[in-house]
This record gives C-alpha cells, sequence and structure tokens, in this order.
C-alpha cells in the first residue's frame, strides 16, 4: 500500500470515528483536534465544506478559477487562524465569513464581469412548476426563465446576491448570514427584502398568476 493510500485509510478512520455524533458534535471534535495540531482532521473538515464553499464563492466572484482560488486560500487561512475561532458561530459560518471578505476584497480591486447560474427561490409557484415540467415547450421556456434568472442575479450586487445564497442555498438564519458578512440581523433581512422584491419585478414574466 503506497504511502498516499495509508493517509488516506487513516483520514478515514478518523472520520468514521465521529458517525455516531451529530453533524454539529462532528464538526466541534474535529475543530478541536484540528487546533491541537490534528492535519487530518482539518483535512476532514476540507472535504466536508469544499464543494458548499465552492458554490458561496462562485454566487459572488462568478468564475470557477477564481472561486477555486479563494477557496483553497480560504481554508489555508482558516488552518493558520483556528487559535481565533472562538466557537460563537459554525465552523462554516467562520470559514464563509474568510471567504466573504476575500471576495469582497477581489471584486474591489477586478473588473471582471460577475456572473450567476441559477437560483431557488423557495417559492412553492413560478419557476418550480416550469420545472416540474417535462413538456418540450416547456423545456424552452424553462431554458429561457434560466437565462433571465442569470441575467437579474446579474444586476444584483455581490452584497445581495451573498444573502440570498446563503438564506436559500445554504439554508443559514439572519444571524448566521450576518456573521459572515458583517452586518446586523437587521441588515441582512433588509437586503433579502430587497433582493427578492428585485427579483420578483425582474422575473414578473415567469411567475404564476
Amino acid at each position: 500500500m503506497s504511502a498516499l493510500a495509508k493517509e488516506k485509510r487513516k483520514t478515514r478512520a478518523v472520520a468514521g470515528s465521529y458517525s455516531d455524533l451529530s453533524e454539529g458534535e462532528a464538526e466541534a471534535a474535529l475543530v478541536d483536534r484540528a487546533k491541537g495540531g490534528d492535519r487530518k482532521a482539518f483535512r476532514i473538515l476540507v472535504e466536508r465544506y469544499q464543494r458548499r464553499l465552492l458554490g458561496f464563492i462562485f454566487t459572488m466572484a462568478g468564475s470557477w478559477e477564481d472561486a477555486e482560488d479563494i477557496a483553497q486560500e480560504s481554508f489555508v487561512r482558516a488552518y493558520f487562524s483556528l487559535k481565533n475561532f472562538r466557537k460563537d458561530s459554525s465552523f462554516y459560518t467562520w470559514l464563509c465569513r474568510i471567504a466573504y471578505n476575500m471576495t469582497i476584497d477581489l471584486k474591489r480591486k477586478s473588473l471582471k464581469k460577475q456572473k450567476f447560474f441559477s437560483i431557488d427561490e423557495n417559492d412553492d409557484r413560478g419557476l418550480k412548476e416550469v420545472a416540474a415540467s417535462d413538456n418540450p415547450a416547456a423545456d424552452l421556456y424553462r431554458k429561457e426563465a434560466g437565462m433571465a434568472i442569470e441575467r437579474a442575479m446579474d444586476r444584483l450586487s455581490e452584497e445581495h446576491r451573498s444573502v440570498i445564497f446563503l438564506r436559500e442555498i445554504e439554508g443559514m438564519s439572519y444571524k448566521e448570514i450576518a456573521k459572515v458578512t458583517g452586518t446586523s440581523s437587521g441588515t441582512v433581512m433588509s437586503r433579502i427584502h430587497y433582493a427578492k422584491k428585485a427579483l420578483q419585478s425582474m422575473l414578473k414574466k415567469y411567475r404564476s398568476p
């Protein structure tokens, strides 16, 4: 067995030791071990949250290449800043905060166009009904609606786009989003309200009567 295979086997063994714990308990235990210098524990945290973090960053950055770079750097910064993690939020929320700040910094320095390919509005009508159809005409309509969503999301600022993602896709509470964005819960609620109203206005053609 190669050294790499042995290392992966050890990592899986560490992960398996937390299988009987809740997600929050397992995360807390892994963070404690990582803070104590256990690199395998931190590697498990990376594997657990890497894809979710990439999706969040892409929502703001609009580039998979930038998202991958920022995600990698976010994990590096998180590793070397673990001693500053006070556990007043989940590790993932704290990680999103690091990534959020890095992405905002990048956007301020870059003129690259922001893009977003889709959004779940958490609405029981409208776009969800279109997506549920397998009719060819509905498929064409769905494609048109998807392009309209992309254009509408492009017109939102990264601050409004990010809170929509964290709330509707990640399912975070207002308090958690406030920690990520460094704002108050009231500001988060205001941004979400504004973003939804703006999207509803821009996408009213695709909503059910």
